[in-house]
């Protein structure tokens, strides 16, 4: 037999949580500045190339002014970079 109610133990499971806001907020062809979020991500879904680093908790951000690029890589993910002009 039960031990607790059921709406006891569905009371503790907690609410609705907010969304983290992550994925792409600059497209391709998009111009950026240097220090400026080009993805927020959980895990390594897209990669940095050229004048882009990622940061601890895999946030893509630009190193440098320029505009987007996107590109294909061999493996399912895609590779981000800025082009300075």
């Amino acid at each position: 037999m039960a031990h607790k109610t059921a709406s006891a133990s569905k009371a503790n499971q907690g609410g609705n949580v907010a969304g983290k806001r992550l994925g792409v907020k600059a497209a391709h062809g998009q111009t950026v500045d240097c220090g400026q979020i080009v993805v927020r991500q959980r895990g390594r879904t897209f990669l940095p190339g050229k004048n882009v680093k990622m940061g601890k908790d895999f946030t893509i951000y630009s190193l440098a002014q320029g505009v987007v690029a996107f590109s294909n890589t061999l493996s399912k993910r895609k590779k981000i970079s800025v082009i300075t002009s």
